[in-house]
């Protein structure tokens, strides 16, 4: 007679969730990747309506990535810091040297 079912011992399934778990989050840190590498671009490109609208999208998929566990407060803060600055110091010294 055999089983209908063969049970999984707690560490495969421990294992599996986790599995799950690391590629859900590696998704969306690729996301927040892709978002700041299409800011950085549209900075480079000196293109300041595209460079604000990656700039609050990217601050969205931080937000978002933090409030679901995937990165630390102190992680977005930097990264939300950093972009900030470079948005600042790209397009307000360009405006304040044409005036």
């Amino acid at each position: 007679m055999s089983p209908l079912a063969v049970k999984k011992s707690s560490a495969e399934k421990a294992f599996a969730q986790s599995e799950v778990r690391r590629l859900h989050n590696k998704a969306i840190k690729s996301e927040v990747h892709t978002c700041a590498r299409q800011f950085v671009e549209a900075v480079q490109k000196k293109d300041s309506k595209l460079a604000q609208d990656k700039l609050t999208l990217l601050v969205s998929k931080l937000d978002s990535a933090r409030s679901k566990g995937v990165m630390t407060r102190n992680a977005v803060s930097r990264k939300k810091s950093r972009m900030m600055k470079l948005f600042n110091v790209s397009f307000s010294e360009k405006t304040a040297a044409a005036k």
